[in-house]
This record gives structure tokens, C-alpha cells and sequence, in this order.
């Protein structure tokens, strides 16, 4: 982490990340595209349908393989690379052919070393090379995980984040999630080994709000401090309570406490301890 001097209000207790292990490189032109934004308007009307969402910097897509296109194929590590889309970082890997692509990358992954996505059950145990959850051991960090065989890793992308193998079951595999929950995959299932890149963007703090401008966050104003017009939690004179037993919407629906979950999901089977509060 980048500690800064309290040299303004706006420096005080900002923290930054640390981007000295990252390549000095431009990004590949040939993965990069541009997605058209979401800046929280409806197409029809112009009118403003999810809050605090609006303006920030200009950004490309980075296209990122969460499959494996390449099988049995090793990869050299071009480059580790800052992406704006998310807060892992990323790496660009090359092919014999010389194909390249762009992956999540792995703590401590440098660039030069080598990686494979392969089905062998012998495929070596080292963070960035990706294999079936039923080749990989008992205690081991894997990410980028597979809901379903074939549709690319879903689960455990964000920065830092892991889950751990508890145990081969059959045709399942038991992983305990970064939640806590434990869970059942498919043994069949593709996963990453290791653990996300960046574990210290948990400590990052933005410290003033035109960086959150920057990002494309809106102000989010309290509804206590709104008219009763406005929401449910508003009115009073001076600092009043929201004077309800459980805090709403500003559409009158429970905000906190309520369960969203479908008690029906299909994959509830799937779950074997929800996880801890």
C-alpha cells in the first residue's frame, strides 16, 4: 500500500495501491473495446432509473479469457497489467503461436514465467495454470471457478479472493467459499490455481469524493436527511431517528434483514452450510 502525506484534507487517510510490480507497458490494442456505459439512465426516456450512477473517466474494455480456449498449449507471462474494469490486476500471456490473451493473474505470477490450462491430472501445482477440480489436492487455493463444465469461470474473481478445496466427493467437489459458505461444483469443472492478485485493495481507501466522481459515483444522500416527500426515513426537526422499526427504500420495501434468495433455487442442492454472519 501507498501511504500519502496529510499534506490536504483530501490526503489524510488516503491510501493507494502499490502498482511497482506492474509491467510499464501499454495495453494490447487487439484485446481492448469499447462497452457503451451504463451511466444510470433508461434508453426511452433519459430519465434517471438506478441512483448515483453517472459520469467518471473514459476506459476500455479489457477482454479477458475466463475459459480455456487453449488446452495442453503453455503460455509465457508477457506482462502483469493494471485494469480499470476491476480490482484484480491482469496478465497478458502469449502462445507458441503467438496468440495472446488476457487472464486474471494470480498472486505472485511474474512475468516471464510459464503456465497451461490442461486436463492431465499431473498438471503442475503452481498459481495461473488451470485444471479440472478433481485433479486438484485436498487444501489448495484455486479461483475462477466454473458454475457449470464448458461456460469459463464465474465465481472468485475479485481481488485477493479464494476459495479452498475440502474434499473430493464423487462427481463433486466441496469448496469453501470466500463467504464461508461450502458449496458442491462439478469435479468436471475448470478452476485456477492460487489466489487472486491485489489482496491489499481491501485497505484501499478513496479518501474525497472527487475520486469517487472519477470512478462514476454519484452523492448518495441519506433519506434521513431527505423530506418526508422524498423518503420513507425523512422529516423531523434536526437530527431525528427514522422513526420506524426496520429502515426502508425510498420505494417502502425492507432495505436490511430481508431475504432475497428464491427458496426454490435450483442450486440450494448444491449447498452444503450457508454462510456465517
Amino acid at each position: 500500500m501507498k501511504i500519502y502525506k496529510p499534506t490536504t484534507a483530501g490526503r489524510r487517510g488516503m491510501t493507494g495501491i502499490d502498482f511497482s510490480q506492474l509491467t510499464k507497458k501499454k495495453p494490447q490494442k487487439s484485446l481492448l473495446k469499447y462497452v457503451k456505459r451504463n451511466v444510470g439512465r433508461s434508453a426511452t426516456t433519459g430519465r434517471i432509473t438506478v441512483r448515483h450512477k453517472g459520469g467518471g473517466v473514459k476506459k476500455l474494455y479489457r477482454v479477458i479469457e475466463f475459459s480455456q480456449t487453449k488446452i495442453d498449449l503453455p503460455a509465457k507471462v508477457v506482462a502483469i497489467e493494471y485494469d480499470p474494469n476491476r480490482t484484480a490486476f491482469i496478465a497478458l500471456i502469449e502462445y507458441r503461436g503467438g496468440e495472446r490473451q488476457y487472464i486474471i493473474a494470480p498472486q505472485d505470477l511474474k512475468a516471464g514465467q510459464e503456465i497451461i490450462f490442461s486436463k492431465n491430472e499431473h498438471t503442475p501445482l503452481t498459481p495461473g495454470n488451470r485444471t479440472l477440480l478433481k485433479n486438484i489436492p485436498v487444501g489448495t487455493s484455486v479461483y475462477n471457478i466454473e458454475m457449470e463444465p464448458g461456460k469459463g469461470g464465474r465465481v472468485v474473481r475479485s481481488a485477493g479472493s479464494s476459495a479452498q478445496v475440502l474434499a473430493q466427493d464423487g462427481k463433486y467437489t466441496n469448496l469453501k467459499m470466500p463467504s464461508t459458505e461450502i458449496r458442491r461444483f462439478n469435479s468436471e469443472c475448470f478452476a485456477t490455481l492460487g489466489m487472486v492478485s491485489n489482496p491489499e485493495n481491501r485497505f484501499y481507501t478513496i479518501g474525497k469524493a472527487g475520486k469517487s466522481r472519477l470512478k462514476g459515483k454519484r452523492p448518495h444522500v441519506r433519506g434521513s436527511a431527505m423530506n418526508p416527500v422524498d423518503h420513507p426515513h425523512g422529516g423531523g426537526e434536526g437530527r431525528q431517528s427514522i422513526g420506524l422499526k426496520h429502515p426502508k427504500t425510498p420505494w417502502g420495501k425492507p432495505a436490511l434483514g430481508v431475504k432475497t434468495r428464491k427458496k426454490k433455487k435450483w442450486s440450494n442442492k448444491l449447498i452444503i452450510q450457508r454462510r456465517k454472519k
